[in-house]
């Protein structure tokens, strides 16, 4: 297989940049683009470490992330599965970007920056969720603030597509690793195991 080995080369197959794709760049949180952030109840932070990257995803039933100032986010760290890929990244290196997205919206709001995490008590305290905490909070500052062209959610049909049937489910892809696994009965009960466990 043919690779590109060099930026140059990889110029050579494109088209000069869009002025438009440059001028739609911010250092900081604008009024809309704070209006869309709060909006967001969905984002992909993404990391990097020595292991190598990281994509997780991130969901609240209000606003995924709280907009502090112009240039600083929060995201509170909720309960999940304890493997913490993101934070060990952003602990040993604070590059970070974000994707917002919102249903039934192609544009898709995107921040590349900087983040630390905290277990300051002033700050987890203040996401308290029915008498819960998160142990920790990423505070993230911005360095890039744009939208993205929606064309890849209009080629996707992402929120005007049924979905896929038969596709595997979480109790299955459990099983595949580990034959003994009850993979039904995770599946079953995964619902009422998880609705204590949100926050």
């Amino acid at each position: 297989m043919k690779t590109i080995e060099d930026i140059e080369a990889l110029e050579t197959l494109y088209d000069v940049v869009n002025p438009l794709a440059i001028r739609k760049v911010t250092p900081v949180l604008t009024p809309l683009y704070r209006q869309w952030i709060g909006a967001a109840r969905f984002v992909v932070l993404s990391t990097i470490g020595p292991e190598g990257t990281d994509g997780s995803p991130r969901g609240d039933d209000g606003p995924v992330v709280r907009i502090v100032d112009d240039s600083t986010l929060w995201m509170p760290d909720w309960r999940g599965n304890n493997r913490m890929d993101s934070l060990r990244n952003i602990v040993r290196d604070g590059r970070v970007s974000l994707m917002f997205m919102i249903p039934g919206e192609n544009n898709v709001v995107r921040v590349n920056g900087t983040a630390v995490v905290s277990d300051d008590p002033d700050v987890t305290r203040t996401f308290e969720q029915g008498g819960r905490y998160p142990r920790t909070v990423i505070v993230i500052r911005t360095g890039e603030v744009y939208f993205q062209c929606a064309k890849a959610l209009m080629r996707s049909g992402l929120w005007t597509r049924d979905g896929m049937e038969g596709l595997p489910t979480a109790g299955q892809f459990l099983k595949e690793r580990q034959q003994a696994f009850d993979g039904a009965a995770y599946d079953e009960t995964y619902a009422d195991y998880a609705k204590d466990r949100m926050w």
